[in-house]
């Protein structure tokens, strides 16, 4: 295969067939990918390759035997852009080093980087077992399935793209599915995931992912109380409002409904008597609920209180 060269920055592009030609026995540079690894299709990445030796002159390399069209534009000497991105972005990549004042000497190759493409398949469905709301050092089950027949999923955690979680797609109901484990449960795991799904002959080419899961761990000191303005007992259509509310700081307040993840947040404001407090208009009451809040602070989101005692709010 013809070597493509991209005239920018002293940059070569090169398409090797799985071979690694090295000059020399210096340390590896390491290469990323930013935003992410897993890049949608027509996306943009940009492969960054750092090494503190004083090398100003990158080359980038691609393990398979694909064509890749020459890339659109270099950010610094160390970076390459590429997109928009397409099948035939996806796969491995390695980079190397090299002085200007001294072209035959490299450094050695760098770590590997899997760039995988999404956006080839329809979406699969990721759900939390049994819920996302986790204590510290409990274990959570991400089950990614799909009425696709998938031989592979992917679990990926946003912002952080090493130690990317893969398993083998197993049979159910016509598709497939795959269970991830993840715990003890740290603040270091919590987050919001999604899962991809692929089939052996394009391990690079994943489907679109599937709508987010946030796993957030429960039990930070300040536990809020929660209550109901009438009152617990309404009749048909009157009007609730719940209010959560805690003596403890919190930036924000969570508000969970029959034991479900919360879908209703509001920012936490200070009160006359000394809490911070948020108000939860819930409109017409129609049937009996139970609900809970939490409290969070904004540098960590997904670290958050104790939940409030259940509250049972009745329709008389």
């Amino acid at each position: 295969m013809a070597l493509t060269v991209v005239s920018m920055a002293c940059v070569e592009f090169f398409l090797v067939h799985g071979v690694w030609t090295q000059k020399g026995g210096r340390d590896s540079p390491f290469l990323s990918a930013l935003p992410s690894a897993v890049v949608p299709r027509g996306g943009h990445v940009t492969l960054r390759c750092q090494y503190g030796g004083g090398f100003n002159n990158f080359t980038l390399y691609k393990e398979d035997r694909l064509h890749v069209p020459i890339l659109q534009g270099v950010i610094s000497q160390e970076s390459f852009l590429m997109g928009p991105v397409t099948a035939a972005h996806a796969g491995t990549y390695r980079c190397r080093g090299s002085h200007r004042h001294s072209p035959t000497s490299w450094t050695a190759l760098s770590n590997p980087l899997k760039i995988m493409v999404t956006g080839f398949h329809r979406k699969p469905s990721l759900q939390a077992l049994p819920g996302p709301l986790v204590k510290s050092g409990e274990t959570v089950i991400l089950q990614c399935w799909s009425d696709i027949v998938f031989e592979h999923f992917l679990l990926h955690r946003e912002g952080i793209d090493e130690n990317l979680l893969r398993l083998d797609g197993e049979p159910r109901d016509g598709g497939s599915q795959a269970n991830f484990s993840i715990g003890p449960m740290t603040t270091i795991l919590s987050g919001t995931y999604r899962c991809y799904g692929s089939v052996t002959h394009s391990p690079y080419e994943w489907s679109a992912p599937s709508d987010p899961v946030d796993i957030v761990i429960t039990g930070r000191p300040g536990k809020p109380s929660l209550s109901a303005q009438p009152g617990p007992r309404v009749q048909p259509g009157e009007n609730v409002t719940l209010s959560c509310s805690s003596r403890t700081w919190f930036d924000m307040y969570h508000l969970s409904r029959d034991g479900e993840a919360p879908e209703l947040r509001l920012p936490a404001v200070p009160s006359v008597n000394g809490t911070f407090q948020a108000h939860f208009p819930l409109g017409p009451a129609t049937h009996g609920r139970t609900y809970r809040c939490f409290g969070s602070l904004p540098g960590t989101p997904y670290h958050w209180s104790a939940p409030s005692d259940p509250l049972s709010v009745s329709v008389t």
